[in-house]
């Protein structure tokens, strides 16, 4: 088959953060796929048709994107930060098995990009210097109850824990109870970082503790990464820094 598919990340906002490897494939690319916000970050040119549809459809998004690839096309997949990190390579890749059986011939490549999770690391400094792990708060696709048992198995294991979709208008109460599974599971001091629309213009990065932290200080543009017990925070003038050292001393390994 002469057409492909490219699942691409665009990282968290700043063009800048757009790999070398994922401009390349737009610029080859006849068509793109995506959710609405994330194709509009796409130029258009002549050569190239735009398909963006709602944020609830990516196994129908996906089928389309292999339809288009079966025959002839050269279909760029678009997410925002990694398309590998609750986004949308999981879905092509669920409906390629689930599809016919010719769409496997087809060439897919998975193009990372800059997560929201690493961009907000690194404008705090490296509070997932060790150990740690990523959960999706939203229970669209995935029962509360194993979110909750995910959030305290974690905090248990003592990772510094990002978290994405923290807090939607429709469903506020979801980071409420976070933020009390994490009261009785860790202590008051452990650092809390609220990253907010990291690279873009109106990027806020909020630095607290567990006991001074209220759910109101997350959204759904916002990434929450919680430390470890070992994570610190260094005083000086400007922006503090938030890092979590890369050893444990003998005495905490159990």
């Amino acid at each position: 088959m002469s057409g492909w598919v490219k699942i691409a990340g665009l990282g968290p906002g700043d063009e800048a953060l757009v790999t070398p490897e994922v401009t390349a494939a737009l610029a080859d690319a006849t068509d793109v796929v995506g959710y609405i916000p994330y194709v509009a970050r796409v130029a258009d040119r002549p050569g190239l048709t735009l398909h963006a549809s709602d944020n609830r459809v990516e196994i129908d998004r996906s089928q389309h994107a292999l339809q288009m690839a079966a025959e002839g096309r050269r279909v760029v997949v678009v997410s925002s930060g990694d398309p590998g990190v609750f986004a949308m390579a999981a879905a092509v890749f669920e409906a390629l098995e689930n599809g016919p059986a010719e769409w496997r011939d087809l060439q897919i490549d998975v193009l990372p990009g800059i997560t929201a999770m690493l961009a907000a690391s690194a404008r705090a400094g490296a509070p997932m210097g060790h150990d740690f792990c990523a959960i999706n708060l939203s229970d669209n696709l995935k029962p509360w109850t194993l979110i909750e048992k995910r959030l305290r198995l974690a905090a248990q294991g003592d990772f510094s824990m990002a978290f994405y979709n923290p807090r939607s208008k429709s469903r506020p109460e979801g980071f409420v109870k976070t933020m009390e599974i994490l009261r009785e599971e860790c202590e008051p001091e452990r650092v809390i970082l609220f990253a907010r629309a990291v690279s873009r213009a109106d990027e806020a990065i909020r630095i607290s503790t567990l006991a001074e932290a209220t759910p109101e200080m997350a959204d759904m543009q916002t990434v929450v990464i919680v430390g470890s017990s070992r994570t610190r925070v260094i005083e000086r003038h400007g922006t503090p820094i938030v890092y979590t050292p890369r050893f444990t001393p003998v005495e905490d390994q159990g």
